[in-house]
């Protein structure tokens, strides 16, 4: 493939997630002053998650749009800061792995309340 038009399609990639960042972020704050003004404890609030799949889907397609934006904003800044060093494509994979298996297994544990 091409560099412009993998590059192009990285910029369309990492903007469309922004986009699906952008309402996921006001959706979970939303919910975070919910919870606050109603007092509810963390107790309450997996009480509350616990078992819900909507509640799950949508964390889920938080994590997948963080799995998709930061790797690529952070390999663009690290081919900026170091051009030669070749780190910046391995780097952003292992954060993107990261953010895969811990953000899923954070929504893992909410929808299933810790429990395997």
């Amino acid at each position: 493939m091409n560099t412009a038009v993998l590059q192009a399609k990285l910029w369309y990639a990492q903007r469309i997630s922004a986009m699906i960042l952008g309402i996921c972020v006001a959706v979970h704050l939303t919910i975070i002053f919910y919870a606050i003004r109603g007092g509810l404890t963390a107790q309450e609030i997996l009480g509350r998650t616990q078992g819900s799949v909507s509640f799950a889907i949508f964390y889920e397609i938080f994590v997948l749009a963080c799995f998709v934006h930061a790797p690529i904003g952070v390999a663009n800044i690290l081919q900026e800061i170091f051009p030669k060093g070749g780190l910046a494509l391995p780097l952003s994979l292992v954060l993107a792995i990261l953010i895969l298996l811990l953000g899923s297994a954070a929504v893992f544990g909410l929808f299933t309340g810790g429990a395997l």
